[in-house]
């Protein structure tokens, strides 16, 4: 049955002029809304949707109320709860019939970065449709900055540059908001990998002995080979050394520790002092709290699971975790109550609608309160 059916019924229903055919009818819509949905409600939501509507919906006989009113406060709150809405009734026929509206959906990030020239001039990529070229960079157009098909960022040198006559590097940096992810090629076929919140400074060639960066935020980054070239990420106090290999650099301003994890070769971390060969599947930690690099042994699939469009939680505590959801949702959270001890396993897709991920959070006994943009956290 659709809505204008089931409204039209529940007003017979109401005035007491329902047939029995009719009211079979209403009783096998009401079970089959409490009994296709696997939302489990407490004993407080139960009652609370029973005494609402039951103050909104009075019928005829009482015997009819004590048959069917368990099954419609379940059904009721199951309707509420998936934002389908249901029908309240008022005593005076002349009001309108309700339809209580459905939340406003937050949906997930995507494909969305910012490029800035050395000229200062600043690209908006998301407004960009696929082409070739989208800027060159030098005095004589000696770098060409390209678009794929797929949106990737690629930077070509013109095979007529004399590079030992070059002057200073000119750097470009790639930036992403809040639900931003982007991907860019360096010169020297370096992938880059950028996570929301994000950004990175680089130079359109790679001169000299060496080729630095600097990360703010997080990023995968997949060094092109070259023995003679060092490849450096700099994160604040932080050097990593690498000639070519796979790694993931957490560094992001709001959280107190940098981590960075290795999927193949080798890096060299270096913080303030101190310095740390990782091997594969390992992790590094710094912080201004730690007295040494500390060195752990983690799941890689985690770590980088972001790159994968993917949330996956590794015992994490739940602070780290809504941060997360901050940065791709771009959402404010509030905490009510002591949550200190909560930890997640397991986790999501992060092209779902932040209700579906909240879900999932949900599953280790803890409560979310949605009100606009801002995430009431509840223990």
């Amino acid at each position: 049955m659709n809505e204008n059916e089931i409204l039209a019924l529940l007003k017979k229903y109401q005035e007491g002029t329902l047939s029995n055919e009719d009211k079979d009818k209403v009783d096998a819509w009401y079970l089959h809304k409490a009994s296709n949905n696997n939302l489990q409600l407490n004993e407080y939501e139960l009652e609370d949707s029973y005494q609402h509507l039951k103050a909104n919906l009075p019928l005829k006989q009482e015997t009819k109320v004590i048959r069917i009113w368990p099954r419609v406060a379940v059904a009721a709150s199951i309707a509420v709860l998936l934002g389908t809405g249901i029908f309240y009734f008022t005593k005076t026929k002349e009001q309108p019939v309700q339809v209580a509206e459905k939340p406003q959906e937050i949906a997930p990030g995507g494909n969305r970065g910012i490029l800035t020239l050395s000229n200062g001039k600043q690209i908006v990529l998301a407004d960009i449709s696929a082409k070739d070229t989208i800027a060159k960079e030098g005095e004589e157009d000696e770098v060409t900055i390209k678009m794929g098909a797929n949106g990737v960022i690629t930077y070509i040198i013109n095979p007529n540059t004399d590079t030992s006559k070059a002057g200073a590097n000119l750097f470009n940096t790639l930036s992403t908001p809040t639900g931003g992810q982007y991907n860019i090629v360096l010169e020297d076929g370096t992938k880059v990998y950028l996570n929301a919140v994000s950004s990175i400074k680089y130079p359109t060639q790679f001169n000299g002995d060496q080729r630095i960066v600097e990360l703010d935020g997080e990023a995968y980054f997949e060094v092109a080979k070259n023995k003679n070239k060092p490849f450096i990420v700099k994160s604040g106090d932080q050097d990593i050394e690498v000639l070519g290999t796979h790694f993931n650099v957490h560094a992001y301003d709001n959280e107190s520790v940098v981590k960075t994890t290795l999927l193949e070769g080798s890096v060299a971390v270096s913080y303030k002092n101190q310095k740390a060969i990782l091997k594969p599947g390992q992790q590094s930690n710094v912080s201004d709290k730690f007295t040494k690099i500390t060195i752990k042994q983690v799941d890689t699939e985690a770590a980088i699971a972001w790159k994968n469009g993917r949330f996956k939680f590794d015992n994490a505590d739940l602070k780290t975790v809504m941060r997360q959801l901050e940065r791709w949702y771009g959402i404010k959270v509030e905490y009510r109550g002591d949550v200190s001890d909560v930890r997640f396993n397991g986790g999501t897709f992060m092209n779902k609608n932040l209700s579906e991920v909240l879900k999932v959070l949900e599953l280790s006994n803890i409560k979310f309160k949605v009100e606009g943009k801002t995430i009431i956290v509840y223990p």
